[in-house]
């Protein structure tokens, strides 16, 4: 009689066990989703929440000061010039002392430096080479909120003073389009290092 209750026990205790493992959500792990090719030699996005080191190479991009007119503007210069869309977008930010990070300027990626030609464009858009570059980034997928920024911005600067590296400015990459849900975006901010 006692083995019958014991085999019982451990048999509801195997089903309970079981339910509660069913009923935990299973969150998968982060992964980018591409849309539009990188520019020639660019590294994928990642590793995810951590930070880690990357290297750039010179790339060609238009550049436009301003925040959500910016974007039109330059959809409507690649338009105009036949430049192929690629990802991620650039948005230069401002650290001023005490305030969160905010974004000043946005730039569209060339697919190469062969591609286009560098000079003005109207008054407000800049076509222009950037030079190779070294970058601390953190990357995350979700939403560009002011914690998300805060917490890789955090990271950043935790990884910056404990490797004693300093930076010349940041930026922020966005890689996904307004049709990629919120909860799948990739972002990375970066620290570009002197």
């Amino acid at each position: 009689m006692h083995t019958q209750a014991a085999i019982l026990s451990i048999f509801s205790l195997f089903l309970f066990t079981q339910m509660n493992h069913a009923q935990e959500p299973v969150v998968p792990e982060p992964a980018y989703l591409s849309e539009a090719p990188l520019p020639k030699g660019w590294p994928k996005p990642g590793p995810y929440n951590q930070v880690s080191e990357k290297k750039y190479p010179a790339y060609r991009a238009a550049v436009t000061l301003g925040k959500g007119e910016a974007f039109w503007r330059l959809f409507r210069h690649i338009t105009k010039n036949n430049i192929p869309m690629t990802s991620p977008v650039e948005m230069g930010m401002k650290n001023e002392e005490g305030k969160a990070l905010s974004r000043y300027s946005m730039a569209f990626l060339y697919q190469g430096q062969e591609v286009g030609e560098t000079g003005a464009d109207g008054s407000k858009v800049e076509v222009k080479d950037v030079p190779a570059a070294k970058a601390l980034s953190y990357a995350w997928q979700g939403d560009d909120s002011k914690s998300n920024i805060k917490k890789a911005k955090e990271a950043l600067f935790t990884e910056l003073k404990k490797r004693k590296l300093e930076y010349s400015s940041i930026r922020m990459l966005g890689y996904n389009g307004p049709q990629v849900p919120n909860a799948k975006k990739t972002w990375e901010l970066q620290a570009m290092l002197k």
